[in-house]
């Protein structure tokens, strides 16, 4: 057990201690009895989202829920890892049958269980450690990661036609799950595919244009020819597309790339300025989450549930490649 972690759960009996005058902190947006026909009574434990994706998932959520018949008591806690385990603990406490949670701190979940007692939790967006997950009942739902980055870089390769390219990847939060796996993942397909590749510049950008456009535009002052641009994000890709512009060069020329396939997204890509989005399927992580939390909050199994692996850890939701063949389909 490594030492940071252990100093984590020391620290974090005082937050059990103090979680019941904690419980406030937390913005419950609907409230209710403690059953309904549809599947019992489940807390989402979220954050405050400025990000277009997370904001689209957790509308989702509300939505599924209502559809599936489950009552929903949407806990929202911004980035305070305390009050996420004072919601879990008002969970345990109060006739919930399940937690769906978007960690604040993916490296926090064995904090959330334990003030979780018995309550079964389904993690989206955020994905904790495999050691945090247990089989039917700390589970993961999402797409994969390593899926997402793969495509990226298939694409790239296959457009740009190089065995050795100049590239920039720009990554979204530091720390985050999807940041590290999507990154990894470019890096290794450019590398299992023979390709040789020159990173440039690489810097976090959290998610936002504003800070791709201005990092970008800092490094094309170097006058450093560039191959490809890959996001971790689509916000991020319409700032590296903004970058390009404003320092006269093509967007349509230097293939960028981004995920989630976002309203913007799509729009450029059929403006011809963003080559290529993975679209991120949030409606099907929600329809998922909320499907899983139903059979493990009546004390059924997930497995049978399509994309659950025989681990029982996971709920995988595929991702879709967009660009300009078929961004249409994406486009509402």
């Amino acid at each position: 057990m490594k030492r940071s972690f252990v100093k984590k759960l020391a620290a974090f009996a005082g937050i059990l201690a103090m979680s019941a005058g904690l419980l406030s902190g937390c913005t419950a947006s609907s409230k209710g009895s403690a059953s309904t026909a549809g599947g019992g009574k489940i807390m989402i434990i979220g954050t405050d989202e400025e990000d277009a994706y997370r904001k689209s998932l957790m509308t989702a959520i509300k939505s599924e829920a209502q559809s599936a018949g489950v009552e929903i008591d949407d806990q929202e806690c911004g980035n305070d890892v305390e009050k996420q385990a004072a919601a879990a603990r008002k969970a345990a406490a109060g006739g919930y049958s399940a937690i769906i949670c978007r960690l604040a701190d993916a490296t926090t979940a064995p904090q959330i269980e334990i003030a979780a007692g018995d309550l079964p939790i389904i993690y989206v967006n955020n994905q904790p450690d495999e050691s945090a997950l247990k089989a039917d009942k700390y589970m993961y739902v999402a797409s994969d990661e390593e899926q997402c980055g793969k495509l990226q870089a298939e694409y790239v390769i296959k457009k740009v036609g190089k065995k050795e390219l100049n590239i920039v990847i720009l990554e979204g939060e530091k720390g985050h799950s999807a940041t590290i796996q999507r990154t990894l993942s470019n890096k290794n397909t450019f590398k299992r595919e023979g390709v040789k590749v020159n990173i440039l510049f690489q810097d976090y950008c959290n998610w936002t244009d504003t800070e791709a456009r201005h990092k970008l535009d800092l490094f094309f002052k170097t006058g450093q020819s560039v191959d490809a641009i890959l996001c971790n994000n689509d916000t991020m890709a319409l700032g590296a597309v903004q970058a390009l512009e404003d320092n006269g060069l093509d967007p349509s020329q230097i293939p960028v790339t981004g995920v989630d396939a976002t309203a913007d997204g799509c729009q450029s890509i059929a403006d011809g300025k963003m080559s290529y989005t993975v679209f991120q399927n949030a409606k099907g992580q929600v329809k998922k989450a909320v499907e899983i939390a139903q059979a493990l909050g009546s004390g059924k199994s997930a497995k049978g549930i399509s994309g659950v692996p025989s681990s029982l850890l996971y709920g995988w939701v595929p991702f879709e490649p967009v660009d300009s063949s078929n961004v249409s389909k994406y486009m509402s």
